[in-house]
């Protein structure tokens, strides 16, 4: 490979392994339940990012507040059996650690058959942050890729059985990765790129009430594409790599970036054994494989563009959960769900250490009054061992050399959550 081939993949590999996750929890109730019944649910203001059809299940004005601690542990061992001897052995610390989230949600009633709301909330994306001189510096070592979304929504009831609601979903989308260079002589260069833009979905919603006791909850949500721009920020890089990347104009390129947020389709259950007791449940769809589809373009003077596919696969989804009313004050939830994976577990890009995963979900709601209640809930997402094993020429200026390895430690994120639902 050319000194310019080298280059041109360290100006690509991030954005070809920075990934993200569509998740179900944003801070609200869902969470206990591992997202059993996640578009049927429809008990409080959060639906209108849900299912918007829900809302008309709500009387008059209605708040929702969820706040969310995530605390994510991924630890990487290397194998020196297939990992280039320079690259050393650090295995990168804990690349995910605290994260904050969460999100408010708003329903009025124009008249009990038409609704309108509104959300505030981020459910894509993930954050990684590895040591700078870990064995895979190369290829990552910081990635952010995260949406934050302003979804305003409407409902109508058709008739007593039949709801409809439709939202938009206002994206904005932030990106910014560091990767290190390869000086071969010396301590290693940087390149860091970064930016933010918006993007526009939409979300389709029905929910069907059988009875007061059965209902049945659908939403659609469509893709969204974020079309990132970035001017490489070059640092520490070596005398020779320097003068090739002026020869031929990537030092001052501009690299743009197409990134696409997986469209999906989740269908929900929510019946009533008994007064005191509820079952829920739900499956669902999402396309990461054209998430995989990356078109990555580089604008200089000497100008190339390729799409790269990481060859993802489409998801699916099952949940199961259930609630219990143990007094007219409390109610207790918990939840299983698993998602299917979309990359594979043999290969795992250090930017997405995670792939099929468990959720196992608890919660409980305390009825303060008639018009508050709050909740606490917890949740273990699983993602069990990972392995890596990434080719590379073998490190030269510019090379990143081959990284093998597994996240020994049962890689998983634990979510605490807290919520508070008012009807103004």
């Amino acid at each position: 490979m050319t000194l310019a081939g080298c280059s041109l993949c360290a100006i690509s590999s991030p954005f070809v392994q920075a990934g993200g996750l569509l998740l179900y929890e944003i801070g609200t109730a869902d969470t206990g339940l591992a997202s059993a019944g996640y578009t049927a649910r429809a008990q409080d203001a959060a639906t209108v990012f849900t299912n918007p059809a829900g809302m008309t299940r709500l009387d008059g004005d209605q708040v929702t507040v969820g706040l969310q601690a995530l605390y994510g542990r991924s630890s990487f061992e290397v194998d020196p059996s297939g990992t280039s001897p320079r690259l050393g052995m650090n295995g990168g610390g804990n690349a995910i650690g605290w994260l904050p989230g969460g999100g408010v949600f708003y329903s009025h009633s124009i008249s009990p058959d038409l609704k309108i709301g509104v959300a505030a909330t981020g459910n894509f994306g993930l954050a990684v942050k590895y040591d700078n001189d870990w064995a895979g510096r190369y290829r990552t070592q910081e990635a952010t890729l995260m949406g934050i979304s302003l979804v305003p929504a409407a409902a109508y009831r058709i008739n007593e059985n039949l709801s409809i609601g439709a939202s938009m979903n206002i994206m904005r989308g932030i990106f910014k990765t560091k990767v290190g260079i390869n000086n071969l002589i010396g301590s290693d260069g940087q390149l860091e790129l970064s930016d933010n833009v918006w993007g526009l979905g939409g979300n389709l919603g029905l929910l069907y009430e059988f009875d007061p006791s059965t209902r049945v909850g659908l939403n659609y949500n469509s893709q969204i594409k974020l079309d990132y721009s970035a001017q490489p920020k070059w640092n520490g890089i070596g005398r020779g790599l320097n003068t090739l990347l002026g020869a031929t104009g990537l030092n001052n390129a501009r690299v743009d970036l197409g990134v696409t947020v997986p469209q999906g389709v989740n269908v929900g259950l929510y019946h009533d054994i008994s007064p005191q007791m509820a079952i829920l449940a739900s499956v669902g769809w999402q396309q990461w494989s054209k998430f995989g589809e990356v078109d990555v373009g580089v604008d200089s003077n000497n100008p190339i563009s390729l799409t790269t596919n990481r060859d993802f696969k489409d998801t699916y989804h099952a949940a199961l959960g259930g609630q219990y009313r143990l007094n007219q004050r409390l109610m207790l939830m918990s939840g299983i769900a698993y998602d299917s994976e979309f990359q594979d577990s043999n290969n795992i890009g250090p930017a997405i250490p995670t792939n099929d995963t468990w959720r196992f979900g608890v919660g409980a709601q305390i009825e303060e009054s008639k018009v508050m209640n709050w909740g606490i809930n917890v949740e273990y997402m699983y993602a069990g061992s990972l392995k890596t094993n990434l080719s590379g020429v073998s490190p030269i200026v510019g090379a990143r050399g081959n990284l093998k390895g597994e996240y020994k430690q049962p890689a998983g994120i634990l979510f605490l959550g807290l919520n508070l639902n008012y009807k103004l």
